[in-house]
């Protein structure tokens, strides 16, 4: 969704919907120490943006050593309490949005880094949309046109890094890149290939999943080392990175000493990636009344005082019912 100085109201309902806030009609971003020397019209609304103000995810921007790039349009500002929005472009410290023809009298609606060029949004279904204020961020004069930034006359630059940032951002939005999903998965006891109807306590687990990004247009195994794994009821009780052996992430852990209902659940969100989100149900059993230890070392005290209260009975009840007292002697008279 691109929209410019003359945005309407339909434009702007639709980017509060997405969490974003387009500024007033006819409104510009202004930056009197960062504009284009070649471009600008004299009103400081050709803005050059350095590529370190872009978010720092190459699934999204592609490689953030590119050129600097012309904006030109309406300003917006992002709703701080919506976690799935995403700040793509934003303008340096020294631009503010206001009408270019007008004085200022009132603070101005975005101003600094909390001025958005470009927005985006991925929702819970991993739907994603990306709002910008500036048409001509995509028009041939833009990303053909030479780039020279005020103070900065020995440092030009012959063509704008506006198109290798269009096509990075259309392969994210159109779902050509940063796409996850679970491939496979098992589990089981080490030393198993199939899954019991139910795991023992402190049982040795074995959980395996497979993961593939869509990338270059085939599925392709996806390489990171930050996945992790939950084994969880209503708390995590085990935590554990796992280890990419082979194209698979695999972990091997002891389950808690403590039954119910658990499950294995991958949850990894990363900027610019899907949401991947895997969940599989177990139970995990006491130990039967034949698996325990005949013996537990750590009750040996327990035992010694029951066959010391067993001996002690014995004796008690030889000296009881064998002992018998001496009669006694008839007194003279």
């Amino acid at each position: 969704m691109a929209a410019n100085s003359n945005i309407g109201e339909v434009a702007r309902e639709l980017a509060s919907e997405c969490g974003f806030e387009f500024d007033d009609e006819k409104t510009s971003v202004i930056d009197h120490l960062n504009f284009d020397t070649i471009n600008d019209d004299g009103k400081h609304t050709t803005v050059v943006a350095e590529p370190t103000d872009l978010i720092k995810s190459d699934y999204i921007v592609g490689d953030r050593k590119i050129n600097p790039i012309l904006f030109r349009g309406v300003g917006m500002i992002s709703d701080k309490d919506n976690p799935l929005t995403l700040s793509i472009l934003t303008a340096s410290s020294t631009a503010y949005s206001h009408n270019p023809d007008q004085l200022i009298e009132e603070y101005p609606h975005a101003t600094g880094k909390a001025t958005i060029l470009i927005g985006a949004l991925q929702a819970r279904n991993n739907a994603r949309i990306v709002l910008t204020g500036s048409l001509d961020l995509f028009s041939d004069d833009f990303l053909r046109a030479s780039v020279q930034k005020y103070g900065s006359a020995n440092k030009k630059f012959d063509t704008s890094g506006n198109k290798d940032l269009i096509v990075a951002l259309s392969q994210w939005v159109f779902k050509e890149k940063g796409v996850l999903r679970v491939k496979s998965l098992s589990h089981h006891k080490v030393g198993e290939k199939e899954p019991p109807q139910a795991y023992t306590i402190t049982d040795l687990v074995q959980y395996t999943i497979e993961i593939e990004e869509f990338k270059d247009g085939k599925w392709q195994p996806f390489k990171t080392d930050d996945v992790q794994l939950q084994f969880v009821r209503i708390d995590p009780f085990v935590r554990t990175t796992l280890k990419q052996v082979g194209g698979k992430y695999s972990v091997q852990f002891k389950l808690p000493d403590v039954y119910g209902v658990f499950k294995f659940l991958v949850d990894h969100n990363r900027i610019g990636l899907t949401h991947l989100f895997s969940s599989v149900q177990v139970s995990v059993r006491p130990f039967e009344h034949t698996e325990y230890e005949r013996f537990i070392r750590s009750a040996y005290p327990y035992y010694a005082s029951a066959f010391s209260m067993m001996f002690g009975l014995l004796i008690f009840s030889c000296v009881f019912l064998h002992f018998r007292e001496p009669p006694k002697k008839k007194e003279k008279e």
